[in-house]
């Protein structure tokens, strides 16, 4: 079978108004996200893609770098294009884990550890700008993709952002979109960190195993910060990318 039926062809006729590189990418989302296409599977060459599609090498390379930052697809010196096994994340968008998932072709579920109302710390009075003694919503979940446990994630959200915890089901920023309320940018900070054993626990590796935590802080569009999230990863299974360009 050609590859190209495989993923499906590209209308060059005018019909569909998108370019013909982004046509392409949303061919290969497609057929990653209903694994069509699997982790670890090897695309053609960049030139019999071009061949096939009847396209230009420097279109296909286009479309390729596109979903390369996004982490569906990674390049190995010497080996060519594949299909992402480990879940590159990258730090150019600002995205929930959920919507991470769903766009890699995975099933993403959360298990509650727990979930309440109380009052801002301290610590989080600074971080969120927020007067002592303000409500806050906090939320602590371990994040599955394809039944596989991926991080440990705890959550402190401004209350007047939700109009309860009942309203997050699977997603947090799903629900924050629907009060108004999600997060437009956001400040990260990622670091290397060995798990403890309440971590390691939960995501049934060893005490002391690698891992990644990243810390974030979410801001509206009015500058007011609504969430902070330390997430721990771990390390065997995700990878962070980002895009640099150099200053002109």
């Amino acid at each position: 079978m050609l590859f190209s039926e495989k993923i499906g062809r590209l209308d060059g006729h005018g019909q569909d108004h998108a370019p013909l590189y982004k046509q392409l990418q949303r061919a290969l989302r497609e057929a990653i996200q209903k694994k069509i296409l699997s982790p670890d599977d090897a695309l053609p060459a960049e030139r019999d893609l071009a061949e096939e599609f009847s396209i230009s090498r420097i279109t296909v390379r286009k479309a390729l770098d596109g979903l390369v930052s996004e982490g569906l697809l990674t390049r190995r010196q010497g080996a060519g294009t594949f299909v992402a096994a480990r879940v590159e994340k990258s730090f150019s968008k600002l995205s929930s884990f959920s919507e991470d998932m769903i766009s890699r072709g995975r099933v993403p579920h959360s298990e509650w550890i727990s979930r309440g109302e109380g009052q801002v710390t301290p610590e989080e009075s600074l971080t969120l700008g927020l007067s002592p003694g303000t409500p806050v919503y906090r939320f602590a979940r371990i994040r599955y993709a394809d039944g596989a446990p991926m991080a440990v994630e705890y959550t402190t959200i401004a209350a007047f952002a939700l109009p309860s915890t009942e309203i997050v089901e699977t997603s947090l920023y799903e629900a924050l979109e629907k009060t108004g309320h999600r997060p437009v940018r956001a400040l990260q900070r990622l670091r290397a960190i060995l798990f403890a054993a309440e971590q390691a626990d939960l995501l049934g590796v060893p005490v002391k195993d690698a891992g990644l935590l990243i810390e974030r802080r979410g801001f509206l569009k009015d500058g007011r910060a609504v969430e902070v999230t330390q997430s721990y990863y771990r390390g065997d299974a995700y990878d962070f990318v980002a895009e640099l360009n150099a200053l002109s």
